[in-house]
């Protein structure tokens, strides 16, 4: 087996049996704040098009959806290999390019084709990705890979059983706006970022000690932001108050915390040929480049930015300009306010008035009352500010998801009076109707189902309540506060509540 990086989540896996592509992403994206780290625009992008037998995109994020991409670079006759998502949505997009082969692949369960075994692990909660998120495996006779890009969390015992992995590609990387758009002291961002990192760093490392790969890749991250009003966002940010670390500062924490675990450096272009315990690496830059990228950053990413200004300029150019007042309104009125008829669940969980400034217009979307409509100067918890131009292009491409247009472009700014609440954001990714059943249904098919387990003197109940992960492997317990250790959500347990989001109470006791 033969890994080309192509950089973020991008791989280019040749067997014997057959050579997948897997999400090629080199274009801007989220309103051009995103771009790969490092440049992989320079790849030979028509080659490895070409030369795909399967093309695997994990799910509709545009770090790892790239429409352009898709339909300059990929024949579209290739065998597209599809996750199994409870909406067609990837289907549609994809056909929408032109590719017309598609093999669904059932989740968790291993397909051959010539001699190449291949399982898609698809995730479907409202946490995952734009309504999914998929991992994928591959046996080619003499090497097994774990893709897992984004996805998490994954019953790894399962995917175990597909065989076990030679070559583990993980991701490491913050891809999230918390919370460097909030509206907070720096202390208090430096404080969050810094928690934020560890709890990625220890997401990956319980995923590396759960998969015991001979070979582990970071991969699927990092972005960096090119545009001047985003670069202060770039890795850890100016003073520790961004979330973004990269390749090397990983490994190097992976180095000290399991000095026997044997990680590679994979950056666009690496070839890494795994064969057993050993693993041939060819990397396209030379040593000198390395250091200049990863030791001289803030430079490598002034020289990229200079390079990209004019797909900086085309993305602006393209963004449609501000609504007036009453058309804006009126537009959301229409869109959103018969979907928040049917979102009981969703406007439940919200519970109160959320304001979103439009550029100068403050808009109400009140959930109990299931109406959009001017802010009246009420008290909300939750306000999100952003640009009239960056809505006004939402609006006219009707974008069913601002969890992947909006609110990963970082540009806009966030404050809450209280913890986190995933409801709010569950509601700006599913602007359809579509969307809105899916996931109401989803909530109704997801209760609690009673199982419980005893952890250090509690017993609970055994699925976490944000995305149902087992307790039994990810709860960690400190004196009366447990923590999901895969997403780091903490609970109370003297009184189950969630401290980390409303909504999200847990069934808890003490063991006598």
């Amino acid at each position: 087996m033969r890994v080309t990086g192509l950089g973020h989540a991008g791989l280019f896996i040749e067997t014997a049996a057959g050579s997948v592509l897997c999400d090629p992403w080199a274009n801007p994206a989220f309103f051009g704040s995103w771009f790969p780290f490092p440049d992989n625009t320079d790849l030979d992008w028509a080659h490895y098009g070409r030369a795909a037998d399967y093309l695997y995109v994990s799910h509709l994020h545009r770090d790892h959806f790239d429409a352009e991409n898709l339909r300059r670079s990929v024949r579209k006759n290739v065998t597209v290999l599809l996750p199994a998502f409870a909406t067609d949505e990837l289907e549609r997009a994809l056909s929408a390019l032109g590719f017309t082969n598609f093999l669904r692949v059932p989740s968790g369960t291993p397909v051959e084709r010539d001699g190449l075994r291949i399982m898609i692990t698809a995730l479907t909660g409202p946490g995952d990705g734009p309504i999914g998120d998929s991992a994928l495996s591959l046996d080619d006779g003499r090497t097994v890979l774990l893709n897992q890009n984004d996805a998490h969390p994954l019953d790894i015992a399962a995917i175990r059983e597909f065989g076990e992995v030679d070559a583990y590609f993980v991701q490491f990387s913050g891809a999230i706006w918390y919370p460097m758009v909030y509206q907070l002291p720096l202390s208090a961002k430096k404080e969050f970022a810094a928690r934020k990192r560890q709890g990625q760093f220890d997401r990956a490392l319980r995923y590396i000690d759960a998969v015991e790969a001979k070979h582990v890749f970071p991969n699927a991250g990092p972005p960096c932001f090119l545009d001047d009003e985003l670069f202060e966002h770039n890795g850890t940010g100016q003073d520790g108050e961004s979330i973004f670390v990269d390749q090397l500062e990983f490994l190097r924490q992976l180095g000290r915390a399991r000095p026997r675990v044997t990680a590679h450096l994979l950056l666009p272009g690496t070839v890494a040929e795994p064969e057993g315990t050993a693993c041939k690496l060819t990397h396209r830059y030379t040593e000198t480049e390395i250091e200049h990228i990863f030791g001289e950053k803030p430079a490598y990413l002034r020289e990229f930015a200079r390079r990209q200004q004019p797909a900086l300029a085309a993305e602006r150019a393209s963004r449609s300009p501000a609504l007036p007042r009453e058309r804006l309104l009126a537009e959301l009125k229409q869109w959103w306010e018969p979907l928040l008829t049917r979102a009981d669940r969703i406007c439940a969980g919200v519970g109160g008035p959320a304001r979103l400034d439009v550029g100068e217009v403050p808009i109400v979307i009140d959930f109990p009352a299931r109406e959009v409509r001017l802010w009246d100067g009420e008290r909300c918890r939750y306000t999100l500010s952003t640009s009239a131009d960056l809505v006004a292009t939402n609006i006219e491409r009707r974008e069913v998801d601002w969890s992947n247009s909006l609110l990963l472009s970082m540009r806009f700014t966030a404050s809450r009076i209280g913890p986190y609440n995933e409801f709010l954001y569950v509601f700006f990714k599913c602007l359809s109707m579509e969307r809105i059943e899916y996931v109401e249904n989803y909530y109704d098919s997801c209760q609690d189902d009673g199982q419980d387990i005893v952890l250090d003197g509690w017993r609970v109940q055994r699925r976490c309540p944000h995305l149902r992960a087992d307790l039994g492997r990810f709860g960690q317990i400190e004196g009366e506060v447990l923590t999901c250790t895969l997403h780091g959500w903490r609970y109370d347990l003297t009184t189950g509540r969630c401290l980390t989001a409303d909504g999200h109470d847990i069934r808890a006791s003490a063991v006598s």
